[in-house]
């Protein structure tokens, strides 16, 4: 049985995975200060985060971004899954950068030099609609190996048959 990504599907999941695990594994230990950096950062353009104490939230965060680095780094996860996750994941890091005020020009989605640090993060969100959507769309190979090699011999005979018929004539 083989795996539910394709080759191309690779590199995505590599490079997504690997920078959000590390990112993840970056904010395991984060001290108060980093905490509290982290949690007024995020509560202050989601208002239901605010009931959250900082350091559970920074490890509630770590733990998160951990599991989805890990879950986009192992193969046998299939892509619509590994997509959606990082959908849902980027579009609250985008919803961040939109809301919060001073990360865009005014009137643009051009980001300021505070919003260049989560705009480039629109990069997780592509990857993620790409991941998601070649995971509906590109199921099953048209042919598998199996039949593949069926097919060839079968095909094998018949060109034997008629080398056959060809000598004869």
């Amino acid at each position: 049985m083989g795996l539910p990504i394709t080759l191309p599907e690779i590199a995505p999941r590599i490079s997504a995975g690997a920078f959000i695990l590390n990112s993840g594994l970056g904010k395991r230990g984060a001290d108060e200060a980093a905490a509290a950096g982290l949690h007024g950062f995020a509560a202050g353009t989601y208002p239901f985060l605010k009931s959250i104490p900082p350091a559970q939230f920074a490890k509630v965060l770590a733990t998160s971004e951990i599991a989805l680095g890990a879950l986009l780094l192992t193969p046998f996860v299939p892509t619509a899954v590994a997509g959606a996750a990082l959908t849902g994941f980027s579009g609250g890091l985008l919803g961040l950068y939109l809301k919060t005020p001073g990360m865009r020009k005014p009137g643009s989605l051009a980001p300021t030099e505070a919003g260049l640090a989560i705009a480039k993060d629109s990069w997780l969100l592509g990857i993620g609609i790409g991941l998601l959507t070649r995971g509906l769309i590109e199921r099953k190979p048209r042919v598998t190996v199996k039949k593949a090699t069926k097919q060839a011999n079968k095909q094998a005979k018949q060109a034997a048959r008629d080398a056959k018929r060809a000598a004869r004539a």
